[in-house]
């Protein structure tokens, strides 16, 4: 998710310069985005945005790349008060105003030009899976407004529910949740 997120920025293998550099989120123009199957009548939507983390990129070894994101599990967004709630409670998160959702990569795979697979660590309702991000550069360079390096990345992955103590009701919620990121990262100051 988080990081979910954002490890997508790791993908930046041909637009930036030849040395390790620093990249800071963007956090006006990152989100992650959940479906899932309600009941089979609706795909239902959730939403992170706004939230923090750091991409090490360099582009001679992009494998030796890596990322990090972090945000509470409270800046979950449903679109509807009652459904966050719920989420928050104790049928799934029992979530405290502290309680972090985290992503650390571990590996990178480049599969071509503009794509990579991105391996990481990812930590969820107090649990650690391993999680594989399908990871897209869609575009690396100096950003009009900002008169500085820019980047963005899309990446999807899929999760299980249960696999981090949050399958409840499953199987009639599915507990396959789709995840897609979009995120940019611009060059630290």
């Amino acid at each position: 998710m988080k990081n979910v997120l954002a490890a997508t920025a790791l993908a930046t293998f041909a637009a930036v310069p030849a040395i390790a550099q620093d990249y800071t989120l963007d956090a006006s123009h990152s989100q992650i985005v959940f479906t899932y199957d309600h009941l089979g009548f609706s795909t239902t939507y959730g939403m992170f945005s706004g939230f923090d983390g750091e991409i090490v990129f360099d582009q001679e070894d992009p494998a030796a790349s890596s990322v990090s994101v972090e945000f509470p599990v409270r800046t979950m967004l449903t679109g509807w008060e009652g459904r966050f709630e719920h989420f928050m409670s104790a049928d799934f998160f029992d979530a405290a105003d502290d309680e972090m959702v985290t992503f650390t990569s571990t590996g990178i795979e480049v599969t071509g030009d503009d794509t990579a697979l991105i391996t990481g660590d990812l930590t969820l309702n107090g649990v650690t899976n391993e999680v594989v991000l399908d990871a897209k550069l869609n575009q690396a360079g100096m950003h009009p407004m900002e008169n500085r390096e820019w980047a963005g990345f899309d990446a999807t992955t899929t999760l299980l529910r249960s696999d981090y103590e949050l399958g409840a009701f499953a199987p009639f919620i599915s507990d396959e949740v789709q995840v897609m990121i979009s995120i940019e990262a611009m060059l630290a100051e």
